[in-house]
């Protein structure tokens, strides 16, 4: 890709211009022609953290995505400082993303000797185990596992019901399993 290989270069409009014209009017092609200005250098940020060049590629696309509302939400005193940061943070997001946990398969959590082949008692043994583990989850977790397991609810209407962004929601239910997986095998092992 050509722009890619450009150099940045002061332009008649200023920075501070384009980016006002644009909170007024919400021309994309505005912020678009204040972004292509700073596509190499964004780039560059996004080679150095992410050390892929296809990666760091989309990464460039995701941020002017990411702009697109980021731009009217906060108060930009020199906008070129301020791509940067937004940049650098997103890459770090990115890389620490990759590094969390596994996710871990709900029938991972449940599955047990006790749920392959349960007989009475060492059913209510687990399913009280289970409870006491459920109890342990923070308030967050508890609800989303809840909503989305014993009631079955999708991320989308959990969002809705608790408040929640859809990643937050992800995230809750994420961390639930690990958790209640954790605590069950610790359970199993008394």
């Amino acid at each position: 890709m050509s722009w890619f290989n450009k150099k940045t270069k002061p332009e008649e409009t200023g920075d501070e211009s384009l980016l006002a014209t644009y909170r007024s009017t919400g021309d994309l092609a505005l912020l678009g022609k204040l972004y292509e200005r700073y596509m190499p250098l964004v780039y560059g940020v996004c080679l150095k953290y992410l050390q892929d060049e296809e990666q760091s590629k989309d990464a460039v696309m995701q941020i002017f995505e990411d702009l697109v509302d980021k731009v009217v939400k906060h108060d930009i005193k020199q906008f070129r400082s301020w791509l940067y940061v937004l940049s650098r943070n997103y890459c770090l997001m990115q890389l620490r993303s990759a590094k969390k946990f596994d996710t871990v398969s709900v029938d991972d959590v449940m599955e047990s000797a006790f749920v392959l082949h349960p007989d009475n008692s060492s059913k209510e043994e687990y399913l009280q185990s289970l409870e006491r583990c459920m109890e342990k989850l923070n308030d967050a977790q508890k609800q989303t596992v809840d909503l989305f397991y014993l009631q079955e609810k999708c991320y989308k209407d959990i969002a809705g019901q608790t408040g929640f962004s859809l990643n937050e929601v992800k995230s809750f239910i994420q961390n639930g399993k690990r958790n209640l997986k954790i605590c069950m095998e610790k359970n199993s092992e008394r």
